[in-house]
């Protein structure tokens, strides 16, 4: 009778913790998109588009070519920001797998059509928490941070 109690004892903490999770994954998308809508009005960025995923990204130069799909490996120069405006990385004809990349690259990178010659697919995309590091800090990237990003895709393979 003591093993039953325990293991519905268990079965209720661990059912408890997961809904808890989902509770603060939910909770914490709310506090992204409010602080990106924020983002926005103070910086007057107008034509983005929000994607069902939570990306607001703007296409701001599109080639007729190709576009790149998520398990595809993509040259890129980029710049990353905190929404105060601190850059936290920047890269020149850099070579990214896209599998290994952000959730948040990997959804809004293939928007952008690419034929490998300037002007480049150009994209700007602002990431939810949940799509980049969600939790975890990354070096000078805050636990839960929004990440703003303008990215030109050269290539892809």
């Amino acid at each position: 009778m003591k093993k039953i109690f325990l293991l519905f004892g268990f079965l209720t903490v661990l059912f408890s913790a997961c809904k808890k999770q989902s509770f603060n994954n939910s909770l914490q998308a709310t506090i992204d998109d409010e602080k990106i809508q924020k983002f926005i009005t103070a910086n007057n960025i107008t034509g983005l588009t929000k994607d069902p995923s939570g990306i607001y990204y703007k296409i701001e130069t599109s080639n007729p070519g190709p576009h790149p799909t998520a398990t595809d490996t993509v040259q890129v120069s980029y710049t990353g920001r905190l929404l105060n405006g601190t850059v936290f990385d920047t890269e020149s004809a850099t070579i990214v797998g896209l599998p290994d990349a952000i959730k948040g690259w990997q959804i809004a990178l293939p928007f952008v059509g690419v034929n490998g010659s300037t002007p480049y697919g150009r994209i700007r995309m602002i990431i939810p928490s949940a799509l980049a590091y969600g939790s975890a800090e990354q070096s000078s990237i805050p636990a839960n941070s929004v990440l703003d990003f303008t990215i030109d895709v050269e290539g892809f393979y």
